[in-house]
């Protein structure tokens, strides 16, 4: 499978992290110095994704603004002589027609803004990423699961998963483990938020996913599921019915960052992961902590 196209639904509304979003898309927010979109795009772009769909919402044109050149600004770091600062916005620069954009118009759901991305995906493979949650690693989550989906068959579709304590499985879509090999194995079933002592197992399905385009036909159709939205999750489990589903155990520290103590946990374990902060970050919360 070759995997060009990488859909990224940004139209929620960040009610975990009021008021921080009252104004400002949740996808904005920043850790340590880059906001949140930066860093799943950089992921999708290292995993080799040549196509970049945002299903944006209202208030969210300030993502458009942040992938779009400023001239203004250019103009004046140019004058400034601010050739570092100029590098940065350069690397962060997508290429021309490399970036779409699309909007969902209610809120519906994960399923729904997939859907939306449909005409601009077409009929190929893709990946979904969720801008909320990041992976600290090399290499990114998505570039293990594209690497992981080049080994299996044309019409295969892929989910990252994660271990979670059994007493929380019920907050999650949980995965059934079928046969295994290394870190991937045959999902045997899912389930969205099952009730408490009935998951099929503590694997839950975190936010990365490749799917084949038959995913479309299906939440064209779905039904509203937990939440009265639209589930993907509902829809991956009809898909698995005529196609095969994988679950990759990735590695790597996911943050979520769209609650208070993932968003802060992040901005502590990115900042710790930089040469030129680590000593100072070390020294201030020692400092905070009286030691």
């Amino acid at each position: 499978m070759k995997i060009r196209k990488a859909v990224f639904p940004v139209a929620g509304l960040g009610t975990r992290v009021l008021p921080a979003t009252k104004a400002m898309p949740k996808e904005m927010l920043t850790i340590v110095d880059k906001p949140l979109i930066q860093y799943v795009y950089d992921e999708a772009r290292e995993a080799g994704i040549e196509h970049f769909i945002f299903v944006t919402g209202r208030n969210k044109n300030v993502i458009e603004d942040h992938f779009d050149r400023m001239f203004e600004l250019d103009a004046t770091l140019s004058q400034r002589g601010k050739k570092a600062e100029q590098e940065i916005l350069a690397q962060n620069q997508p290429e021309a027609g490399a970036v779409s954009f699309t909007r969902q118009q209610a809120p519906l759901g994960l399923g729904h803004a997939v859907w939306c991305a449909r005409d601009i995906v077409g009929n190929e493979p893709f990946a979904v990423v969720l801008p909320d949650e990041l992976v600290l690693n090399s290499p990114g989550c998505l570039k293990q699961m594209i690497e992981t989906a080049s080994t299996l068959g044309e019409k295969s579709n892929l989910v990252a998963v994660e271990a979670v304590p059994d007493h929380l499985t019920h907050q999650y879509g949980i995965c059934g483990v079928g046969k295994r090999s290394g870190k991937m194995f045959e999902v045997d079933g899912m389930v969205e938020k099952p009730a408490k002592g009935t998951a099929p197992s503590n694997l839950s399905i975190t936010g990365r996913y490749i799917l084949q385009p038959e995913i479309f036909k299906i939440l064209e159709t779905q039904e509203r599921g937990a939440g009265g939205e639209i589930q993907l999750t509902d829809a991956m489990i009809g898909l698995a019915k005529s196609q095969k589903f994988y679950g990759v155990e990735f590695e790597g520290e996911r943050h979520d960052c769209g609650s208070k103590p993932g968003f802060l946990r992040a901005n502590i374990a990115y900042g710790l992961k930089r040469p030129e902060l680590r000593d100072g970050l070390i020294a201030e919360m020692k400092k905070y902590l009286g030691q």
